[in-house]
């Protein structure tokens, strides 16, 4: 039997160059976020599937998760999503932590769904979150933090759009100005989050046959559509308007905007699908033609740390996954050329190893990344190993060299050659990015 080269659907290999691109993005991530004061924590890749069930969402418990029974006879899942995990974790150190507590993540994470562009089975994840801020300081840190992450990277402004609704202002919405009870509600918030994602009368015809005879005479789906084609708060019935929610909601989308986050805006559609949000959410939407769909979203979830069994604590957190990440980039062109890791590669000219080994010990004990060609074939031959391989400069190790201690070293980019003492070459290559 001849066995597979592919990985397992919907995950993926990660050859160097790969790996190489996805340390770029997530030391930017790591500089951002801790910037801000965030701690970095992480967990076990298995949890119990209690855990989710409680409030992340039929479609990702039923649908999304891989679970099994382990020997014990427990129900665990490879985690899909990290929100529930640390939940958990600052539950169990609930009067032990300093508040406001800042903690970020980037774990593996795993969702049995269809492979597509954006969405694969296997993604990494930035999770960032702050507990114990219940006023909307809290978004304005966070969306503020996600916009310092673009600019890091170098995005424009008019590359994305930052989307924000509230879901107390939804379910105020849904329940007291149109009037449907707790099942019709939810059914229409579910239809809501994939609004975009079907025709106009598709939309309709669904969600009259989610609510009651008594609400299609009454028109409430004619409301409901009305509401739908908001554009702004102030679009919105006067009633909505004036509720508590629309207000706060309001205030937090003008302090962005003097803050020069000129591109957030209210979007009355937007529901994201946990069912375990409490009020204001948000989503990041990559505006290029060839992907204008949601990169990354979160929001407040105040109520999840409480389930645990302890005093609940208002959080406001975010995902990010990778896949969007390195879409974004890419598409808009803001990922630089990455070289290799090994700033020399060394070859070696003779019967000198014993000498050259002494030489590059001293090279890598003084901060310099060096890999040594073993093979003994021609010079040139080498020297495309090393391009190949993205090497930046070789280094040309002989008797006479060694003898003199002096080293020529080539840079494969531009071909200039220049000739260093070992000292000369610690001094110039330790604190060099490859």
């Amino acid at each position: 039997m001849t066995l597979s080269t592919q990985p397992y659907k919907g995950a993926r290999d990660f050859y160097p160059e790969d790996k190489r691109k996805q340390k770029y993005m997530f030391n930017k991530l790591r500089q951002v976020v801790e910037r801000y004061g965030y701690e970095e924590y992480d967990a076990p890749i298995l949890e119990p599937l209690e855990i989710y069930l409680a409030k992340t969402g039929e479609e990702i418990v039923n649908e999304q998760t891989y679970v099994f029974e382990d020997r014990g006879g427990r129900k665990v899942v490879i985690r899909p999503e990290m929100t529930p995990t640390v939940s958990r974790m600052v539950a169990g150190k609930r009067q032990q932590l300093a508040y406001p507590l800042r903690w970020y993540s980037i774990p593996n994470l795993w969702r049995y769904e269809r492979p597509q562009r954006g969405r694969l089975r296997e993604h990494w994840q930035l999770n960032v979150d702050i507990f114990g801020v219940a006023s909307t300081d809290a978004e304005l840190e966070i969306i503020k933090l996600v916009s310092d992450i673009f600019s890091a990277f170098g995005a424009d402004k008019d590359m994305y759009v930052i989307n924000l609704n509230s879901r107390k202002l939804v379910d105020y919405m849904l329940n007291d100005y149109l009037g449907f009870d707790q099942a019709e509600a939810h059914a229409i918030a579910k239809l809501i989050d994939r609004l975009h994602k079907m025709e106009t009368n598709e939309f309709i015809a669904k969600a009259d046959t989610a609510v009651s005879a008594e609400h299609r005479e009454k028109g409430s789906i004619e409301k409901l559509m009305t509401i739908l084609s908001a554009n702004s708060l102030k679009d919105l019935p006067k009633q909505l308007v004036e509720h508590d929610s629309s207000k706060e909601l309001q205030a937090l989308l003008d302090i962005l905007h003097n803050n020069g986050i000129t591109n957030a805006k209210f979007d009355v559609s937007l529901m994201r699908g946990f069912d375990y949000y409490t009020d204001i959410v948000f989503e990041v939407n990559d505006t290029h033609p060839e992907n204008n769909r949601s990169m990354m979203g979160g929001g407040r979830y105040d109520g999840l740390v409480g389930l645990f069994g302890v005093d609940p604590v208002p959080t406001v957190g975010f995902g990010w996954g990778d896949v969007t990440l390195a879409n974004f980039l890419d598409l808009h062109h803001l990922l630089p050329e990455l070289g290799s890791e090994t700033q020399l590669y060394a070859i070696l000219v003779g019967d000198i190893k014993s000498q050259a080994d002494d030489l590059i010990s001293q090279l890598r004990a003084g901060g310099v990344n060096v890999a040594v060609d073993w093979s003994g074939r021609k010079i040139g031959d080498q020297i495309k190993s090393a391009e190949k391989k993205l090497i930046g400069h070789v280094i040309i190790i002989g008797e006479n060299e060694i003898s003199d201690n002096n080293y020529k070293i080539k840079n494969l980019k531009t071909g200039e050659e220049q000739s260093y003492d070992i000292q000369q070459i610690i001094d110039n290559f330790k604190t060099k990015q490859p």
